[in-house]
């Protein structure tokens, strides 16, 4: 569990607790008459106060802690494909896929984001299903499809694409 979301839930008890000990010293108050039934919910509308600030931010704590922890497990699988990438050269995007327990498609999504983040460069035969990890430098005088031997063409921002087979080449 992260920070955000442990300290969320702890505002969130404190809240909680501060209304439990004003509601029980209220009532106390009022059944041994040293308060009127008005002074009470006055008083009760005091205590509302910090007990609403308490908990509201202890609310938003918690979903800011969640949305946290959704951001850094997709940078941890990013990293974690790209080492693998890195480290083997070529990889079966099927068994990247299942060592790293996703789809296939959101290791398509995460070479993506890598691309767009412009820290990886190689290219994807999406058909034969096999990632290739290559020095930009080799990427950029390339002028034909390594896999087919086709003409190659820009396909977006650091993507080029090879219009007979669909080989996609990423250039950082």
């Amino acid at each position: 569990m992260n920070t955000g979301r442990l300290v969320g839930i702890i505002l969130i008890v404190v809240g909680f607790g501060v209304a439990v000990i004003a509601g029980l010293w209220l009532a106390f108050q009022v059944s041994s008459e040293s308060l009127s039934g008005g002074g009470a919910l006055v008083g009760a509308g005091i205590a509302f106060i910090p007990v609403a600030l308490l908990v509201g931010f202890g609310i938003y704590m918690f979903v800011q802690g969640g949305k946290e922890a959704e951001e850094e497990s997709s940078m941890q699988k990013q990293r974690r494909l790209l080492d693998i990438v890195k480290s083997r050269g070529q990889v079966s995007v099927p068994d990247v896929a299942m060592e790293m327990q996703i789809s296939v498609e959101v290791v398509k999504d995460l070479v993506h984001q890598l691309v767009g983040l412009q820290v990886f460069s190689g290219y994807v035969n999406w058909q034969e299903g096999v990632l290739y990890s290559s020095d930009a430098s080799k990427l950029r005088e390339l002028e034909k499809c390594k896999n087919c031997g086709g003409e190659i063409s820009l396909a977006g921002k650091g993507v080029v694409t090879c219009k007979f087979c669909g080989t996609e080449y990423f250039l950082t």
